[in-house]
């Protein structure tokens, strides 16, 4: 098989790699804050039991997503985003604006985030696959556990948010907008 073509303007493979590292790391601490926002709220209301220990569930795998990518950007002298004080700020404040609508509100927002997620870890998986396998596998094991996040929280209801169609599509459009900013950024 011949190597992918490169065009003008495109990143060296070094230097998507080092994108893909953080963005990824920017993205596991926006999930971390954005779980750190919605406990915030969930965890002070008694009828939000279960969805709590739900969402403290997946912040325990966020967290270790996050620590997997710290030690890959400390072992490839990768900088992280400059963006981090606006991702622990907006994260923070997007899980808790959803965890005040409601349990449903918190859930349709994770499926949001992980169903962007999902195609992002997908496709980074498949570009580094050749050139990165060990980086590749790690892609496709967090994408597994992203997915696990997003059917859980359907489960949880979170179609049946307040808005869900304007909600989740705002949820989505921002973390398109995230992950482009942070790539670059």
């Amino acid at each position: 098989m011949s190597k992918p073509r490169r065009l003008p303007g495109d990143p060296t493979p070094d230097r998507a790699v080092e994108r893909a590292l953080r963005v990824d790391h920017a993205g596991e601490y926006g999930a971390v804050r954005i779980y750190a926002g919605q406990l915030a709220v969930l965890g002070q209301r008694p009828e939000s039991t279960n969805a709590a220990a739900k969402v403290r569930t997946m912040a325990e795998q966020e967290h270790k997503h996050l620590a997997a990518f710290d030690a890959l950007l400390n072992e490839r002298h990768v900088r992280p985003t400059v963006l981090a004080p606006v991702w622990h700020v907006a994260g923070f404040a997007l899980g808790a604006a959803t965890a005040l609508l409601g349990d449903k509100a918190a859930m349709a927002c994770t499926e949001a985030v992980e169903e962007v997620i999902d195609d992002h870890y997908r496709d980074q998986a498949e570009r580094l696959r050749e050139t990165e396998p060990e980086l590749s596998a790690t892609l496709d094991a967090f994408r597994a556990e992203e997915v696990e996040h997003r059917d859980i929280a359907r489960a949880a209801g979170a179609k049946e948010a307040p808005a869900y169609p304007a909600l989740s599509g705002a949820v989505r459009s921002a973390t398109r907008l995230a992950i482009w900013l942070s790539t670059r950024i």
